[in-house]
């Protein structure tokens, strides 16, 4: 499920936010969102050890998602993630899918090599192969087509959302479902008011954020402006769109030491990412939240936490 909530591939590309989550993954190319950038090309390649970390980390609203899907697509023959990112989800769809084959489509051939290796690593590598190709153009060669196909913050970095989601489609079996990560709400890691800077600093990182995804969106090859209504998307690629249903993940303070060294990378990509966009009171207040020297800092903090929603839309293929 892959994965940006700053830019996920989570899985897929994309981190925490999702306009742009570390799974912005999914490309997890998804969770989650909110990593920030000084430019609007991504290299998946290079935020492999954010990817990773961000996936792992919300494994658990993942994993309730999975098994959600069960009930959609009880016994998938063949799961394919589309946008997989290194594989963190598409692993965990082997597992909770014994039955099924899995392949993790990517366009960047070093995530698709961490998917490999991960699948080795928890004994489904038997069940489980990689395709590397563009989103824009499908998901590549199948040995057949998919009965279930996830595709976690990977849509948003094709400029033709619409035409990619008709090629998600064409490999779909008859009664196949496919599963969209998109949406959702922004991760949040700290109160409203920190004690330092003003309050709503991430609120103003958000709206930040926002104008650099709208940038990021109309600079994609062959850009097409949809509205994000994705029930009605699904149906216009003609799916029957089934159900919906948001994910929450709440890690509550006081975080564990993986959980709040999470949280340091993705304030420190926003922090020299968005740089341009905020004030000078707001870089300040980042500086300090970041400095693990200061008390006041992320490092230190007994108040940080993780909160997330992930929203995933189901549409299924006419038999």
């Amino acid at each position: 499920m892959a994965q940006d909530h700053d830019h996920d591939h989570g899985s897929g590309h994309g981190p925490a936010h999702q306009q742009g989550s570390a799974q912005d993954h999914g490309h997890h190319h998804g969770p989650a969102q909110n990593h920030g950038h000084d430019h609007t090309h991504m290299d998946f390649s290079q935020m492999l050890p954010l990817l990773v970390q961000e996936a792992e980390l919300f494994t658990p609203a993942y994993a309730e998602a999975a098994e959600w899907l069960r009930e959609q697509q009880p016994e998938p023959g063949l799961i394919v993630d589309a946008g997989s990112g290194p594989g963190v989800i598409s692993c965990l769809l082997a597992e909770r899918f014994p039955g099924a084959r899995v392949v993790a489509v990517d366009a960047a051939e070093p995530l698709l090599a961490e998917a490999r290796a991960r699948a080795e690593r928890l004994g489904v590598a038997d069940r489980f192969s990689t395709v590397e190709a563009e989103l824009s153009e499908g998901v590549g060669d199948l040995e057949y087509p998919a009965d279930l196909l996830w595709a976690s913050r990977s849509l948003h970095h094709v400029g033709d959302q619409r035409a990619a989601l008709a090629g998600f489609v064409r490999s779909l079996a008859p009664g196949g479902t496919l599963a969209l990560l998109e949406g959702g709400l922004p991760t949040r890691f700290l109160p409203r008011d920190t004690g330092i800077g003003r309050p709503g600093l991430e609120a103003r990182i958000d709206a930040v954020h926002d104008e650099w995804f709208t940038r990021m969106r109309a600079e994609l090859p062959g850009s097409v402006t949809e509205t994000e209504d994705w029930p009605a998307l699904l149906t216009a690629v003609g799916l029957r769109h089934t159900a919906t249903r948001t994910f929450l993940l709440d890690l509550p303070a006081p975080l564990s030491d993986v959980a709040r060294d999470f949280v340091v990378t993705v304030l420190t990509r926003r922090r020299d990412g968005l740089a341009e966009g905020l004030d000078a009171e707001d870089l300040a207040t980042l500086d300090r939240l970041l400095d693990p020297d200061d008390k006041a800092s992320v490092h230190h903090r007994s108040d940080v936490f993780v909160l997330t929603a992930m929203t995933v839309y189901v549409g299924v293929k006419p038999e």
